[in-house]
């Protein structure tokens, strides 16, 4: 083997060597990044998905009382539509309640929008009734998707 060829091979191998590293990181990122949410508490979480929001554009974000907001975590506006949220940080997919809750409270708040949003994702039940009564679902693949825009 000359001396041209064992350059080549070992730039190859360095190239596929970054490339791996580049990998690693970018994976173990990911992780971190759902961890990140994973680990909260249910309002820290609300706290979270506010900010969230308004670093995509959301105006007049509002995190409601603990009690007695009728199903509803956040109050927001993006581009003159008004949204009322349901937020869930479960640990097993978001059933229909939730749904119900969000389809409640947005009536209650008059909001033009009712959205459901969860670091997991929806039952099927929970996606049809969502479909029915005009009811966003954000899951945790979407949450993690406005995460790495930021």
């Amino acid at each position: 083997m000359n001396v041209t060829t064992q350059l080549l091979i070992g730039g190859i191998f360095l190239v596929l060597l970054m490339v791996s590293a580049v990998w690693a990181v970018a994976a173990k990122h990911r992780r971190r990044s759902s961890d990140a949410f994973e680990d909260m508490e249910g309002h820290e979480f609300e706290y979270f998905c506010a900010e969230l929001l308004k670093s995509h554009g959301f105006c007049e974000v509002e995190v409601t009382k603990g009690s007695g907001d009728y199903g509803i975590d956040i109050l927001g506006e993006k581009d003159g539509v008004t949204y009322a949220i349901q937020c869930k940080r479960y640990a097993a997919p978001v059933g229909v309640k939730a749904v119900q809750e969000a389809y409640a409270g947005r009536d209650y708040y008059d909001r033009m929008v009712g959205a459901v949003m969860t670091n997991q994702y929806f039952t099927t039940p929970a996606v049809e009734a969502a479909k029915k009564l005009k009811i966003l679902l954000w899951d945790g693949g979407y949450i993690e998707s406005m995460m790495e825009e930021r």
